[in-house]
Formats: structure tokens, C-alpha cells, sequence
């Protein structure tokens, strides 16, 4: 894998999934019972955005950048975004999935994180510090879902997001989904994507559907016109057994995100049901 998310942390793409991912966190920490997370491609946690590989590239200035001066009052669930990570960009640093994940975490929640790149995985594990809540494990993330689930929690969520190297990646999300649900049934899951070709977003569409989940929703945020696919136009996430509210909370937010990161007068969004 040679996939390094210290180029794009920060950008448009984890604007979406991390706002979505904020919000299912709150929503499970609402009832007392103890919950489960897996993420299944961890990343390093942590991205220095004075580093080289942050400046050179500067997406994260396209993305939360331009949100930090957005007038208030804000939508409740971008506000909540925003609220935590603000203390990361404090120190001039972006979190990744598992520092969020690990802030909203309760004395009895648990967390388990794959990575299979050994310096990324070696970077997460410092990053987590010493916290027994928290797992972070070198391991092929599709095996770590096989490994993990069912939790004994019995609640929770499932985040798969792949750094889409190879070809195939949509078949593997949706194998890995069918396999999740079967082992448990009733976890969240969300699943990140990029949108580059429209024919591959179809594709994974189409095996979710295949699927027949009780409930599935799809947000997307697009920021380029859809005429390339050399570039990453937009992003999306497939949202399984999505918790009450969501869908509200996430239609008070695109309009404006796809207003507010728009490029070349393009930024445009998707919400709708996929079951």
C-alpha cells in the first residue's frame, strides 16, 4: 500500500465522512449501554498539517479551512463537526477517524483500529496513547471485520474506508458489507467512496441494494464538475441502518458545504434513501 492520507487530511472528502461519523458516535452515546467501533483502514490518527506532505498538496485549506470562517449560527451537526476538531487545530493538526472516535468513546465503549501499513500503524499507536478502550492492530482491514464482529456489545458502528489503490475496490465494499451484516446485523455501518467514474458509484450502489438492508442512505458532496475521472470530484458515503435523525441533521448541512467548497462553480450534493 503506498496510499498516504498526510497529503489530504483536512480536505472536502473527510469534511463529509467526519461529519457523518460525528454524528452516529453522538447518536450511540445517547443511550447508556456500552458500544463497539471498527475502523477498518485507521490511517495514522493524527496529521500534522505543518508537514510536508499537508503543505504541499494544501487540501486541507479547501477544506476545513474554509469552514472555520463560517458565520454563525451554524447547522447543530456541522457545528458539532467543528466542535470536535477544533482542539486538534488548536495544535495545528487534523484527526483522523480514530481520535474521533476515541474522544467520543464512554468508560465502557471499546474501539478496535486496522492498519496495515507498518509506520502508519506504528504512528496510531502513539497516537492513542495508552488508552485500554482502544485497539490499534497491523491488520488487512477486510479480515479485521471478519475477526471482529459480531461485538459483544451488540451495538455500534462500522467505518470501511479503503484507499481505493486497486481495482475492485467497490466489489470488495460490498463483499465486506454482505459479510458485516451477516455477522451483525444490526451495527452501523458507513462506507466512504470517492467519485471519480459515476459508473463505479452505480456499481456500489447496486450491490448495497442487492443486499435488501432495512434502511440505507447515501449523502454525497461534490466540488469539481463530474467531466474528469483523473481527479477526486467528489466524495460519498453509504450510511446502513442509519440512526434516527440523520438524514434531517445532514440536509441542514450539504447545501451549505457544497456552496461553501465548491471549485469552478461546481459544488453540488446528494441525499436520498438507497433501500
Amino acid at each position: 500500500m503506498n496510499y498516504r492520507h498526510a497529503y489530504h487530511a483536512g480536505n472536502f472528502a473527510d469534511v463529509l465522512k467526519h461529519l457523518v461519523l460525528v454524528q452516529v458516535l453522538r447518536h450511540l452515546g445517547r443511550k447508556d449501554k456500552p458500544f463497539f467501533v471498527l475502523d477498518t483502514h485507521a490511517g495514522r490518527g493524527l496529521y500534522d498539517l505543518a508537514s510536508v506532505e499537508a503543505e504541499k498538496t494544501g487540501e486541507y485549506r479547501a477544506g476545513i479551512g474554509r469552514l472555520l470562517s463560517l458565520p454563525e449560527p451554524l447547522p447543530p451537526a456541522l457545528a458539532e463537526y467543528l466542535a470536535a476538531v477544533r482542539p486538534f487545530l488548536a495544535r495545528n493538526a487534523y484527526p483522523g477517524s480514530p481520535l474521533l472516535a476515541q474522544a467520543h468513546l464512554r468508560a465502557g465503549d471499546r474501539a478496535h483500529f486496522a492498519e496495515l501499513h507498518p509506520e502508519e500503524h506504528a504512528a496510531l499507536d502513539i497516537a492513542l496513547g495508552q488508552d485500554r478502550r482502544c485497539k490499534a492492530e497491523r491488520r488487512d482491514g477486510y479480515e479485521a471485520l471478519r475477526a471482529t464482529l459480531p461485538p459483544k456489545e451488540r451495538r455500534g458502528l462500522v467505518l470501511v474506508d479503503p484507499p481505493f489503490e486497486e481495482k475492485g475496490e467497490m466489489e470488495r465494499l460490498g463483499k465486506a458489507l454482505r459479510e458485516g451484516l451477516r455477522r451483525f446485523a444490526t451495527g452501523q455501518y458507513l462506507l466512504w467512496y470517492p467519485i471519480k467514474a459515476r459508473a463505479d458509484v452505480r456499481l456500489l450502489h447496486a450491490l448495497v441494494r442487492s443486499l435488501e438492508p432495512k434502511q440505507a442512505l447515501v449523502a454525497e458532496l461534490t466540488i469539481f464538475p463530474e467531466d474528469t475521472e483523473l481527479r477526486l470530484n467528489g466524495t460519498g458515503m453509504v450510511i446502513v441502518n442509519p440512526p434516527f435523525g440523520l438524514r434531517e441533521a445532514l440536509a441542514d448541512c450539504l447545501p451549505l458545504l457544497a456552496r461553501t467548497l465548491a471549485r469552478e462553480g461546481a459544488g453540488g450534493w446528494k441525499l436520498e434513501p438507497l433501500a
